[in-house]
């Protein structure tokens, strides 16, 4: 075999791999787009390409190959179903991490510190500190327990269960999944915020009291302090028996990620 045919031939296994490499990214970019802590608008975008690129290319070994790919309708749908299933799994995961911020927007309300918010580059928008001291708890508990090597084998399990070019099975299946974890969200949400929620009602309540006992009590200057004391003694106590709930609430956005693709 001369120079010339060897060339050819490395040439075409060369493109051959940059087309494994594209169609892999596609799933894992999409779920990189809206994953918290390690994607989303929070990581710059050259940082998540560089990911995507780098985790598609480690994985594209193991993984089944894709189809050949045409240019015509066929492609476009298999880029759109992996764009939908990559954003699904994403987005599972990603709710997981909002429960924690509904828990301290309602635990915030109660404490008087539903008027102190910081920046939230993730949604670009301002937020309770309560909420981000929330996240930072899930983002902790999320790497202490080794949660994104589950991603990336969760992720990688799912082209075995849907490879790149087969037809969704179950198309209402696949649509019920994200409806169906969200009440266990707001279930999650209820739960941890609902120790300082119950604690600041039973604060108010006497600070109520005790202003209609005593009319020249001022209920603000004292019942804020207190609240707020009581509230942030609360959250220390609190913080040592989030592991449990909040691993449960993992494990379930992880099963109902692997169940997208069932």
């Amino acid at each position: 075999m001369d120079t010339v045919t060897l060339t050819t031939a490395d040439g075409l296994n060369l493109f051959g791999m940059l087309a494994t490499v594209l169609w892999h990214s596609i799933r894992i970019g999409a779920a990189m787009q809206v994953l918290p802590a390690i994607g989303g608008k929070g990581v710059p975008r050259r940082a998540r390409m560089l990911f995507t690129l780098v985790l598609a290319a480690a994985l594209s070994g193991m993984l089944p190959a894709p189809p050949p790919a045409a240019v015509d309708a066929a492609t476009a749908l298999n880029v759109l179903r992996e764009f939908a299933i990559g954003l699904s799994i994403g987005l599972l995961i990603k709710l997981a991490f909002e429960a924690g911020m509904l828990a301290g927007q309602f635990a915030s309300q109660g404490m008087a510190l539903s008027f102190a918010t910081m920046a939230d580059p993730a949604n670009q928008t301002q937020v309770p500190v309560l909420s981000t001291w929330f996240y930072l708890i899930f983002g902790l508990v999320f790497f202490s327990l080794n949660a994104h090597v589950a991603l990336i084998q969760l992720l990688a399990d799912s082209y075995r269960a849907q490879p790149i070019g087969k037809p969704l099975a179950d198309l209402s299946h696949f649509l019920s999944v994200l409806p169906a974890f969200f009440p266990a969200v707001l279930r999650a949400a209820v739960l941890m915020s609902l120790p300082v929620t119950v604690a600041m009602l039973a604060v108010n309540t006497v600070m109520g009291v005790l202003s209609r006992a005593a009319p020249q009590f001022n209920p603000i200057q004292i019942g804020m302090p207190v609240a707020l004391l009581v509230g942030l003694a609360l959250l220390v106590v609190l913080a040592r028996e989030l592991l449990d709930p909040v691993q449960a609430l993992f494990g379930q956005a992880f099963e109902a990620a692997r169940a997208v693709t069932d």
